[in-house]
């Protein structure tokens, strides 16, 4: 059987879509979208490996040069298993430290069967380069794109053991010179939502900030209250609520019945109208650790489902974003 040899065809880090080869079969094209820009189309030349881009998408004035891709990085978690991230590194950061730490924003992804992928983010460039945040988006046992073991560590009881990546990568800012682990933001929507309201109650002391965006604050009123089409598919991943030993399981690791151990300000994010993850998630978990004392922003919107949509409404998430984290982190 004739093995015919492989060539190496290098393309920068990105998210390929759309291949389609050209009729003598010497070119493939596709779409490319990269962290530091967005999608366009590109072709390469199978022969000589020649990128070439054929589509210069509109980036609002901006210096397309000031936008940073990531690095990828892996941090061991507390079994020895390796936890993927990527790396937005500010400019004003040097491994000397000499530019002065950086406050820290972890940015983890919904699902829980998804993934980060590289994709260009305006809000991950603007929080890079006007806020000098260094934005890190691990993808934690659960995700998808890394085997199917790897997508089944979190199941059910498990469900902590992703938590617990993100305590590991905690201890990786700590031991980076650029970073300051004193000013710690975490933040995520839907599924995310859920890991950043458990992240701050297990590592109370160790955030400032955390912003959930529409995300399970107990999983027992998640799966009583959420669209009925959804309740079968999302036992599967969480667990049975049915079942005396799951729903204790639920009631020891629920972000609300752990509330008062959260220490960081918080700002929650919803829509009314959620049929996924009910607005009842985002009313208790306020209220709650509002009993604590603890600050707690909120930013509810009537005519909002399952995430924001609405421009009028994005925009102005997005600013009370910026002012919670300008305030919390100590952003100037």
């Amino acid at each position: 059987r004739e093995t015919r040899p492989r060539q190496e065809l290098k393309l920068p880090l990105g998210i390929i879509s759309g291949l389609e080869f050209s009729p003598d079969g010497q070119k493939l094209g596709f779409t490319l979208s990269r962290p530091d820009a967005p999608a366009d189309a590109y072709s390469l030349n199978l022969k000589s490996g020649e990128l070439t881009r054929w589509t210069f998408s509109e980036v609002g004035g901006l210096n397309p040069a000031n936008f940073v891709t990531p690095a990828r990085i892996q941090f061991r978690s507390f079994d020895g298993r390796m936890i993927p991230a990527y790396y937005f590194k500010p400019r004003a950061a040097t491994a000397d430290g000499a530019g002065g730490k950086v406050p820290v924003y972890i940015s983890i992804h919904g699902g829980p069967e998804s993934q980060y992928q590289p994709f260009f983010s305006p809000i991950i460039q603007f929080y890079v380069n006007e806020l000098g945040l260094a934005v890190i988006c691990p993808n934690v046992r659960g995700s998808a794109g890394y085997g199917k073991t790897y997508l089944q560590l979190d199941n059910a009881e498990k469900r902590e053991d992703s938590v617990k990546d993100i305590g590991a990568l905690l201890d990786w800012i700590g031991r980076q010179t650029e970073l300051d682990a004193s000013r710690v933001a975490v933040a995520g929507g839907s599924y995310g939502g859920y890991m950043t309201l458990a992240s701050l109650t297990h590592f109370g002391d160790r955030f400032k900030a955390g912003i959930d965006v529409g995300g399970i604050a107990n999983f027992i009123t998640f799966l009583e209250r959420t669209a009925p089409y959804r309740v079968d598919l999302r036992r599967a991943e969480y667990g049975d609520e049915r079942d005396p030993k799951m729903k204790a399981v639920f009631e020891q690791i629920s972000p609300l019945n752990n509330a008062g151990k959260i220490k960081a300000a918080l700002l929650v994010i919803h829509g009314r109208n959620d049929p996924r993850v009910p607005f009842f998630e985002a009313e208790q978990i306020a209220a709650k650790v509002r009993e604590g004392h603890q600050s707690v922003w909120t930013v509810f919107a009537d005519n909002e489902g399952h995430g924001f949509s609405k421009k009028d409404n994005s925009d102005y998430q997005r600013a009370v974003e910026v002012l919670f984290l300008k305030q919390h982190l100590g952003i100037k």
